[in-house]
């Protein structure tokens, strides 16, 4: 039959199928090879480091030029204090409010005198009794004098004995005894006089100095007391006073910028409360005393003229300006780049400024500090690219990809 098919045309060739699979091995080991070899030029290619860049600006009119160091603080007064009474007892009367101005001397708060008033009128008595005993021994004194005369007369008639001349004698010298213990029980009565005179001064509290009264901390019907007593609830204070002639200026400067400091320093100080309010004022001293805690040194700057918005506790800035700096800013356009754009290289000060994607490693002239921005009098122009953040062995040529 012409359509048998044979044994032989049903067999396979075992060449053909061992020739395929060889083929197919070779092939997954090409691609293997492939894969290696793109993962390897992946993890050893030349990286491109990452940059954060900032952008210079030109310093906005009115900011302080010349200034070395920046730094914030509060007003504080040299002459402030919490007004309370020398005794415990209960307030019966304030006379002070908020705001206030009050003198020296003048009265803030009477409290109860009533115990006072009886031991002041207890010792009026008892020195009344000290005079008048003290009076009766001298009428005595005298009496025992004229006895004495009499027996001296009589002995020497005869009349009388020796020893009633020496009674008469004993008894003028008791009696002069007696008078000098009573006068000195006078005196003792005096003082405890004073002393409960005081005690009813002490219950009107006066102002130690004048100024202003920032706060009122006690109210008729409570207890005040020098000490803190009667589990919370007893007033220390009457109220806070406060002297405006004594306000200045206390700011912590960082240790490592202290150097930059002296006394008699020119400073703009800046409130809070009225920024566009340029304050002259000066350095007066650097407190010598660092705190180990925050790493920094008090710093007492006082204004050149109070005015009445300086209020307490205020926040303020101060810059620290350095005359020869001025002058040199003034006659320059300087601007500002962040603090962190700043190297140092050797003796030198340089920044990186970004071109395109293109470092150029240059040398600037750093002025003083604005806040957390450098002053760069010479190197830098306005609008131009610097780098904040990245590798610090990047040099001129680098390439490097800008993060946004």
């Amino acid at each position: 039959m012409a359509d048998r098919v044979s044994l032989d045309d049903l067999r396979i060739e075992r060449e053909d199928k061992e020739h395929g699979s060889r083929g197919r091995w070779v092939g997954l080991v090409l691609l293997f090879l492939l894969l290696a070899g793109l993962a390897a030029w992946w993890f050893l290619r030349p990286q491109i480091p990452i940059v954060e860049v900032s952008t210079a600006r030109q310093m906005a009119t009115g900011t302080a030029a010349g200034a070395v160091l920046d730094a914030s603080g509060y007003v504080t007064a040299r002459r402030r204090a919490t007004v309370s009474s020398k005794i415990t007892a209960r307030v019966r009367e304030v006379l002070v409010e908020e705001g206030m101005v009050v003198e020296e001397g003048q009265i803030l708060a009477r409290l109860d005198d009533a115990t006072a008033q009886r031991q002041l009128a207890l010792a009026r008595a008892e020195l009344s009794a000290a005079k008048g005993g003290l009076a009766e021994t001298r009428v005595r004194l005298v009496e025992a004098g004229l006895e004495l005369g009499r027996q001296e007369r009589l002995v020497a008639s005869g009349v009388s004995t020796p020893a009633d001349l020496d009674g008469a004698r004993a008894q003028v010298d008791a009696l002069k005894a007696r008078l000098e213990v009573e006068g000195l029980q006078v005196t003792v009565a005096e003082r405890r006089l004073a002393v409960r005179r005081q005690d009813v001064e002490d219950t009107i509290i006066r102002a130690p100095f004048s100024g202003v009264a920032v706060t009122k901390d006690a109210q008729p019907g409570e207890m005040i007391s020098p000490v803190t007593a009667g589990g919370g609830f007893t007033r220390t204070g009457i109220c806070t006073l406060v002297d405006m002639d004594s306000l200045e200026i206390e700011v912590d400067v960082n240790e490592a910028y202290i150097n930059r400091v002296e006394s008699g320093m020119e400073v703009q100080a800046t409130l809070d409360a009225y920024p566009d309010w340029k304050i002259p004022a000066s350095v007066i001293i650097t407190v010598p005393a660092a705190d180990r805690q925050k790493a920094t040194v008090r710093v007492r700057i006082g204004f050149e003229k109070l005015d009445p918005r300086m209020l307490p506790d205020m926040g303020i800035k101060v810059s620290f300006l350095d005359e020869a700096i001025r002058q040199e800013a003034s006659t320059r356009r300087v601007v500002l780049v962040s603090e962190d754009a700043v190297r140092r290289d050797g003796e030198r000060d340089i920044v990186l400024v970004v071109n395109g994607d293109v470092i150029e490693r240059r040398a600037v002239q750093v002025g003083g500090q604005q806040g957390k921005s450098t002053e760069i009098l010479a190197g830098v122009s306005s609008g131009e690219r610097v780098v904040v953040a990245g590798p610090p062995e990047l040099g001129t040529g680098d390439r490097v990809q800008i993060l946004e």
